[in-house]
């Protein structure tokens, strides 16, 4: 499996899905209302990088249920 192209893609995909939401939530604790304009930023990139991720997953979960 670790040799399959779309499952690395899948795996990078979440691992930045993960590094988005970290730095997103480190921008929480500042004060500011520019780190709070950051913060919102961060969440909405993350919720877009969830979504590509989900779907790369769901991808490779079709193809490799087809036997492809």
């Amino acid at each position: 499996m670790l040799q399959d192209p779309l499952f690395i893609i899948a795996a990078i995909a979440c691992i930045v899905v993960a590094v988005i939401l970290i730095r997103g939530i480190s921008t929480f604790g500042k004060e500011g209302v520019e780190n709070a304009k950051r913060a919102n930023k961060y969440m909405r990139w993350r919720l877009i990088a969830q979504f590509v991720a989900v779907l790369l997953i769901l991808v490779f979960v079709y193809f490799r249920s087809e036997g492809g």
